[in-house]
């Protein structure tokens, strides 16, 4: 296996481990938005759609390497089509990126000073998702990359098998063109070459035009 195939793996299996946290995330909020008969808000949907679909894309390509590899040009467009897509649903999220998940709060009682630090749930898991997206965003850029470049070594394989064929079976039409007018030459020798037989009958003749 070439060193950008083993590359190509590895990164497919880093976006598999980085976009499963994704999808279960935004999972659990449209549950509880189908569980509240309520629309999922776009802001989520968006991103979850394109998780499940990069993460199936991902599992798919990495089980079916060996007929993805033949294909690597299509493997390369599907990951760019990915990243224009994590871009739009990291675009949707943006809004997260502002907000305060935490809260602080302190007070002093008895002569002794307390903090309480509490985190909002749901606020910590958008804005863990809009994380992870993006880190998808430059893993599927990488992998786009990546396919490029075992699409051209796959390419330059193939080229050289042809040539070898195509030596192989001129170096054998040679063979049997040289083994061919050989023949024909020791052919064409024993036709021309005045045989034993007749040279005895020739001698035979003259020797009873001699005795006559």
């Amino acid at each position: 296996m070439a060193i950008s195939g083993l590359l190509f793996l590895s990164w497919r299996i880093f976006e598999i481990i980085t976009l499963i946290p994704i999808m279960g995330m935004l999972a659990w909020f449209v549950h509880q938005y189908v569980q509240a008969n309520a629309l999922t808000p776009a802001y989520i949907l968006v991103l979850f759609i394109v998780s499940v679909i990069a993460l199936a894309w991902a599992v798919f390509t990495t089980i079916d390497y060996l007929r993805a590899r033949h294909d690597a040009l299509f493997v390369a467009f599907m990951d760019l089509a990915i990243v224009g897509a994590l871009i739009a649903g990291v675009y949707y999220l943006r809004g997260i990126a502002s907000q305060n998940c935490t809260s602080a709060s302190a007070y002093a009682g008895d002569g002794r000073l307390s903090v309480n630090i509490s985190a909002n749930k749901s606020c910590t898991m958008l804005k863990a998702a809009f994380a992870l997206a993006i880190i998808n965003i430059l893993a599927f850029f990488v992998t786009f990359l990546l396919a490029l470049l075992v699409h051209r070594n796959h390419r330059n394989d193939d080229k050289v098998v042809v040539k070898r064929e195509y030596r192989s079976s001129s170096h054998r039409g040679t063979h049997r063109s040289r083994s061919r007018d050989h023949r024909s030459s020791r052919d064409y020798n024993y036709d021309n070459r005045p045989s034993g037989g007749s040279r005895r009958s020739h001698h035979s003749t003259t020797r009873r035009t001699a005795y006559v």
